[in-house]
């Protein structure tokens, strides 16, 4: 039974802070006895002033980050889905790009968030992320294989994990694809509002685990932001059933623990059988 490790953020300005706050966070997880550890949305930087922001945003070949999270990965053996970071595009634009870093030190997998968060919120906030981020084109899923050793020897395990970033979880077809795709988990890594985040989040984690009958993790930032901006935290583990296991609330960062249960799975999708159930819907 995987056991994984929750970060929750109050990700700021200085991307080597963020870093040592990863770091740190990862060498507790594997203490803890996690083989993955998954982060926020924006977990480097979290900066809406773009011309700041631009500082410290490259190509993803020039981030000395990039390499030193694959590196922080095989040292720690432990997988590290990086939530997201903001990486530099040739054509001048940026990418909103998830990474799944290997326990191998490989090269990461990576996913550019499809859908942008371009929003008037009631309360005055606005948000126009197409303005400098280009979505991507395809849904990521990726096998994680974990290895370890036992009394009677080497044992293997390994679950397929798919790859979205917060506002995605509102678009559907995503999760259904994922779904087909046979993820077993989910990763939804985010910067919610806090007016979006209370009326919505919890509702939308817990529709998307039933939907694809998979597990659903979404870490996430809290609290009040060096940017002057507030997150709504509550960074979630919910299985296939939609019940939440983990729920680390609205008020401050922190590491939290949830095993994962493969068998649950199997379990509910031999109960409701939506997956094998769906048909095409015509337009």
């Amino acid at each position: 039974m995987p056991r994984i490790a929750v970060l929750q953020m109050t990700s700021g300005i200085d991307p080597w802070s963020n870093f040592e706050t990863i770091r740190d966070a990862a060498y507790e997880a594997k203490k803890g006895g996690a083989e993955v550890l998954f982060t926020p949305e924006m977990s480097l930087l979290l900066d809406r002033d773009r011309k700041r922001a631009a500082e410290h945003i490259v190509e993803q070949h020039a981030s000395r980050y990039v390499k030193m999270l694959s590196n922080l990965a095989e040292e720690c053996n432990l997988w590290i889905a990086l939530g997201s970071m903001a990486v530099a595009l040739p054509e001048g634009r940026w990418a909103n790009r998830s990474m799944l870093f290997p326990h191998s030190g490989e090269q990461p997998v990576c996913y550019d968030k499809m859908h942008m968060f371009d929003v008037n919120l009631s309360d005055g906030e606005n948000w126009r992320e197409s303005n400098a981020y280009r979505p991507g084109d395809k849904p990521v899923a990726k096998d994680i294989l974990l290895l370890r050793m036992t009394d009677a020897g080497e044992e293997e395990e390994d679950f397929k994990l798919g790859l979205t970033v917060c506002y995605d979880i509102r678009f559907p077809a995503l999760f259904d694809a994922l779904g087909r795709e046979g993820c077993d988990v989910i990763s939804i890594p985010a910067a919610f509002t806090v007016p979006t985040g209370t009326a919505h989040w919890h509702v939308l984690q817990r529709a998307r685990a039933i939907e694809a009958s998979a597990f659903v993790v979404a870490a996430a930032q809290v609290g009040e932001h060096e940017d002057g901006r507030r997150t709504y935290g509550h960074s979630l583990v919910v299985d296939p059933w939609g019940d939440v296991l983990l729920d680390m609330g609205g008020e401050e960062p922190g590491l939290g623990f949830a095993d994962i249960d493969l068998v649950r799975i199997a379990e509910v999708r031999a109960q409701v059988p939506s997956l094998a159930n769906r048909r095409e819907i015509a337009n």
